[in-house]
């Protein structure tokens, strides 16, 4: 094991104990995966995370005999959805499943969560789709999951819980949590009576938005853009 490797594992365990430890899952119900070159690293089965070790986490290839696995434990139950994800979406670097309250609510319903809150856009789309039902663990809802994800970063399992994507175990937590957080505002917003849902655009233009939201490295079109200003600037003073 490399000590990148290793350091991914570790990165893995530390996500699961905090989703735990912040509410977003409880016991060993929910599971993480992450990309590590040309196999996935999967949480073991039914092992309490505060007891896990970098070396219990499961190897499986992406490519080759599907369901091959190595490692001293069994991969989570939920291994198939996680590689069939991963083998389908070449962006997704990290999977987070939980079975955080709101989004198991509105899963237990049945429920998609429309465009309720700006941030519907972090998703890739106007909704958070509720997969299918089928028993946990198996092919089918492996198929359901991938149906629900298609051109989005998250979606909700009927009667079970959530996923959600990232380009890393960052990325795929902290749209965990922005699952969780919409669903609990939408659940919320249902007893208010009628409520406002965002146009198509309006989360489009959002999207858009996000292309420049926080830190951006500059170029050279945006250094001539601000020099713009001082020029005219400087003429103004000489009138």
């Amino acid at each position: 094991m490399t000590r990148e490797e290793r350091q991914l594992r570790e990165a893995i365990i530390a996500k699961c104990r905090w989703m735990n430890a912040s509410g977003l899952n409880q016991g060993t119900s929910g599971n993480i995966s992450a990309r590590y070159g040309e196999k996935m690293l999967i949480t073991p089965s039914a092992v309490p995370y505060d007891a896990m070790k970098p070396e219990m986490i499961a190897s499986m290839p992406l490519e080759g005999e599907y369901g091959a696995w190595t490692g001293p434990l069994q991969p989570s139950t939920e291994w198939r959805f996680h590689l069939d994800i991963m083998r389908a979406r070449s962006d997704v670097g990290a999977i987070v499943h939980t079975h955080s309250t709101y989004a198991t609510v509105l899963a237990i319903a049945r429920k998609s969560i429309p465009a309720c809150h700006y941030m519907m856009a972090a998703f890739g789309g106007t909704d958070i789709r509720c997969a299918g039902y089928a028993r946990y663990g198996t092919k089918e809802l492996s198929e359901h999951a991938l149906a629900a994800l298609e051109e989005r970063n998250g979606c909700l399992l009927a009667n079970h819980g959530m996923i959600a994507l990232g380009a890393n175990l960052d990325k795929a937590m902290s749209l965990a949590v922005e699952l969780e957080t919409i669903a609990r505002q939408y659940y919320l917003s249902l007893a208010l009576g009628p409520h406002v849902i965002l146009t198509d655009e309006e989360i489009a233009e959002t999207a858009r938005g996000f292309s420049s939201y926080g830190l951006q490295t500059s170029s050279p079109k945006t250094k001539s853009a601000k020099a713009a200003p001082r020029k005219k600037k400087k003429l103004s003073r000489k009138r």
